[in-house]
């Protein structure tokens, strides 16, 4: 018994920490500095086409599937996978002006593209940082 609940700890630990790492992102050459969590939401959700201080924005997403993409959405959307599909599916459905970000193929990517433009956010790990882009949101 007692082996079982140090397993059962293990993994409770090992998946809250590989949980732990997604950040939202901007190009480090953008003026927005923080979001919100439900900020961050209305934009992926697209509810929201610029940022709080009025500016464009241009959400990148990661791929349907990534661990990365489903612990966003439930952290920051309180959505799992299947909500996130249907959710789109009925913008989609009803004739609604907003469609899905873009999806990009990794953090790698989903970074560059955030990088290389200022009107840009998205999401990555933690460990894929560096001075190109500047953490917006912490969830």
């Amino acid at each position: 018994m007692k082996s079982l609940s140090c397993y059962c700890l293990i993994l409770l630990l090992t998946s809250f920490a590989a949980s732990a790492d997604v950040v939202v992102v901007v190009s480090a050459k953008s003026t927005v500095t923080h979001l919100t969590a439900e900020q961050a939401a209305r934009i992926f959700l697209g509810k929201s086409n610029t940022f709080p201080d009025g500016g464009n924005v241009v959400p990148v997403d990661q791929p349907e599937g990534a661990a990365i993409r489903d612990e966003f959405y439930a952290r920051v959307a309180s959505k799992n996978a299947s909500q996130l599909t249907a959710y789109w599916a009925r913008v989609i459905f009803t004739g609604g002006d907003s469609c899905p970000p873009k999806l990009l193929e990794g953090n790698a990517a989903v970074r560059r593209a955030v990088a290389g433009n200022p009107n840009a956010i998205g999401y990555i790990d933690r460990n894929a940082l560096d001075g190109s882009v500047r953490v917006v949101l912490d969830p």
